[in-house]
């Protein structure tokens, strides 16, 4: 159907059946009977037969937007989050300077100290908000964007300013007053109904009362390139609707292009939130005491989809030609990140998507992939999650469609390890893998300067061939080539731990290792002399050496005070680094989460949990939830990219359920808040995909004294499954009950959950 039909049929209240997709979303269950209470009837509008009220909560700028029929109901709720500073004075009153010169994380350090779980407000006020400081004026070539909005099938997305423009539609056409963006300064931003990529923003008047604008991009729209937008804009006081202006993606042009009718708008938005509903069938599910968290997962689930034209080729960024150009297409991170995740979340469909289009167009013959710089330590990173990706979903037909290329990767890190081993044995890189640790590092004038044995390169390595090699001959892979890998993994992680030992420099407090071997320099030093060093980017190097998981806990452990010891960490979340500047000291909001993973494998749980709040609150957007590439502390606008939207989803349910890669053993409620265990509210997780089948688990206080919990057990239980009940200070377990029988003291917080048939248990913790 054409634009302008289907602009005539909303207006005359006719049907359109299912979604764009052609999936249907599930049963819309009656409203609450009291759920209207309050609301202002806007309109009415009739949906596949069926007549629906359209009513708003106009008491309240975050009131829901709820339609109603004889059959069922559907509310969109709203909750918008401050877009400007409300911490005087910010940074905990810490001057910047002091911050970003100095070693220590002080953030991090006055966020920790006196122990126990950081206070997510405190951190939220520790920096103004991303985006919310900056001067349009002084960003280069960039459009002053904020946020975007899009859909699944076109193959761009529309920019959406801090005044609520776009690039096609001005709600200051019809309301002057919202001119510019200096009226916007003030604003609260969210997204409807949660997390739909619905952009809502509260913008105070001066005369009293406030402008509220929706804006969303048309998911019956069948244009390849351009994405169609819905406006509104309202002026309200007191409670009620002074103004309105609906609009649909241009100004008009009398008398063939008239603004829409509110029962066209209305009927967009309903089918808008229905067809999204459709796209984010979830995996698996989470009920947790702060809903934003599981409406965080969502909303980056749907800007993936928004962001891969047709929802699976890549893109590294959105609007921007930067990130946004087809030279970025084939950058590995997208590819890594976005497998991870999905696998994480259950998304079993689009992981098996994007898998297959990466290696089908952007894997050459040879294992390199079709993108300027690749990343050695990525391979190693690609082939583990592909392992993963047969152990979750079973696929054998799609990674033996691809085996071939699969073992390219393989052996291209095979090539490159039998290079390092034919170097002198007193050669600094002897039989550790060389390469390009960051792809931006061919771009200059000379590469090789970057092409060294950085430890990260080998530890996934190591962590890449255990990982097939466990699964090749599943596949019909050659047992020599799994005997191989796994030989070389064996050999490759004792030269690594061997080297690491032999390059620690405890003259240093804390103790540093440097990046590579042979540095003299901690990073923070030698990137301080204005010319290019080995040591670039070191905030890649770290990160990746410990996503891979190879090193003893005690070099791990090492690692990580060292990273956040001399200048790698900012607010706890690993920072951008490079030379000292007495203005910045900047959040990597990309591929930092292996830093994260680490933290929570070491058992540092309030640590991980600020990484998880900082994160939340200062390398995105608030409100709409923009995740930047690199963001300042300082408010200033960050380039958005979609390995940083996908952190929160890995963070979150490893918080919730994470197992061990080396041992037969799965962690539930590893990093829950204290404060949500003792909230009287539902924890929950279901159908967590592990390599033991789907797990979850559902938690509550029930009693000031008492927790009651409910496992959902793997169908091939691991050795050890421990679930977590992490608890304040002063309060302590007393007595456990499993499936009615008292069970042994626990392990610490941790609750040992013997293997048994059933499929649940039951557990009954008396709190003291």
């Amino acid at each position: 159907m054409n634009r302008r039909d289907f602009l005539q049929s909303t207006v005359a209240g006719a049907a359109i059946v299912g979604t764009k997709q052609g999936v249907a979303a599930a049963p819309l269950p009656p409203l609450a009977p009291d759920a209207l209470a309050g609301h202002t009837k806007l309109t009415e509008i009739t949906i596949d037969g069926t007549r629906w009220a359209v009513w708003e909560d106009l008491r309240d700028a975050d009131g829901a937007i709820s339609f109603a029929s004889p059959t069922g109901g559907l509310s969109l709720a709203k909750r918008t989050e401050p877009m400007f500073a409300t911490a005087d004075p910010p940074h905990l009153g810490l001057q910047m300077r002091d911050i970003a010169l100095a070693d220590a994380d002080l953030l991090a350090d006055r966020l920790l100290a006196g122990g126990g779980d950081p206070d997510p407000d405190r951190v939220r006020d520790a920096a103004p908000p991303s985006g919310s400081q900056f001067d349009a004026d002084k960003i280069g070539a960039r459009l002053p964007w904020t946020t975007f909005v899009g859909t699944r099938q076109a193959e761009d997305t529309m920019p959406v300013f801090r005044n609520g423009r776009t690039r096609t539609y001005r709600p200051e056409h019809r309301f002057p007053e919202l001119s510019g963006d200096d009226i916007a300064l003030h604003r609260r931003e969210g997204l409807l109904g949660g997390w739909l990529p619905a952009v809502h923003k509260v913008i105070p008047r001066e005369g009293g009362g406030h402008w509220d604008l929706l804006v969303f991009a048309d998911t019956d729209a069948d244009n390849r390139f351009i994405v169609e937008t819905w406006h509104r804009t309202l002026h309200v006081e007191d409670g009620r609707i002074v103004a309105a202006d609906y609009g649909h993606s241009y100004a008009p042009y009398p008398p063939r292009r008239a603004h829409p009718t509110p029962e066209a708008f209305y009927t967009a938005l309903f089918r808008f939130a229905r067809a999204w509903q459709a796209e984010l069938v979830p995996g698996v599910t989470v009920s947790l005491p702060d809903a934003e968290w599981a409406d965080m997962a969502n909303h980056a689930f749907a800007k993936e989809l928004i962001v891969r034209p047709g929802g699976t080729w890549p893109k590294y960024g959105a609007v921007d030609r930067d990130y946004y150009g087809s030279e970025y297409d084939g950058f590995q991170d997208t590819f890594t990140s976005s497998l991870y995740a999905n696998l994480l979340w259950g998304r079993f469909a689009q992981a098996r998507a994007v898998l297959d289009q990466y290696f089908t167009d952007f894997v050459f013959p040879d294992g390199l992939v079709d993108m300027r710089g690749p990343e050695t330590g990525q391979y190693g990173l690609t082939l583990a999650l592909i392992a993963r990706y047969l152990r979750l979903t079973g696929d054998a037909a799609t990674i033996g469609k691809h085996r071939d290329k699969i073992r390219a990767t393989a052996t291209l890190l095979a090539d490159l390890h039998d290079a390092s081993l034919k170097l002198p044995a007193t050669d600094r890189g002897h039989g550790l893998i060389h390469g390009w640790s960051e792809s931006d590092a061919c771009l200059h004038p000379d590469p090789t300067l970057w092409w060294k044995p950085y430890w990260a390169n080998s530890a996934f390595a190591v962590r890449g061939w255990r990982e097939i090699a466990g699964i090749w001959v599943g596949i019909g892979g050659s047992a020599a080539d799994a005997a191989d890998w796994t030989d070389r993994a064996h050999r490759l992680q004792q030269r690594l731990e061997q080297g690491i030992r032999a390059n620690i420099r405890r003259d240093l407090k804390p103790a540093y290792i440097g990046p590579l071997p042979g540095v003299d320099e901690t990073f923070r030093q030698a990137l301080s002399h204005g010319k290019r060093s080995e040591q670039g980017w070191p905030h890649r190097a770290y990160a990746e050496l410990l996503q891979a998981g190879v090193l003893p806990p005690d070099l791990e452990a090492l690692v990580i005070d060292c990273v956040r010891g001399h200048g790698g960490t900012t607010l706890g979340v690993v920072a951008n680094v490079g030379a000292p500047n007495a203005e910045s000291r900047d959040i990597l909001g990309f591929i930092s989460y292996g830093y994260a993973e680490a933290l929570l494998r070491q058992d540092r749980i309030e640590e991980y949990l600020l990484f998880l709040y900082s994160h939340r609150f200062h390398a995105h957007t608030r409100g709409s939830w923009v995740a930047g590439e690199v963001s300042g502390i300082t408010g200033d606008l960050a380039l958005f990219c979609i390995p940083a939207q996908l952190t929160i989803p890995k963070l979150l349910r490893w918080m919730l359920a994470y197992e061990d890669a080396d041992a037969d053993r799965l962690h539930l409620a590893r990093a829950v808040p204290t404060r949500w265990i003792l909230s009287g509210k539902s924890i929950a997780i279901a159908d967590a995909p592990t390599r033991w089948g789907p797990c979850g688990f559902s938690m509550r206080q029930v009693a000031a004294d008492r927790i009651e919990a409910t496992v959902q057990m793997p169908p091939r239980s691991p050795r050890e499954t421990l679930l977590r009940v992490r608890l304040p200070s002063g309060r302590a377990i007393h007595r456990i009950t499993i499936d009615g029988k008292t069970a042994a003291a626990p392990r610490g917080s941790d609750i040992p959950l013997p293997a048994s048939g059933r499929p649940e248990r039951r557990i009954t913790i008396d709190l003291v």
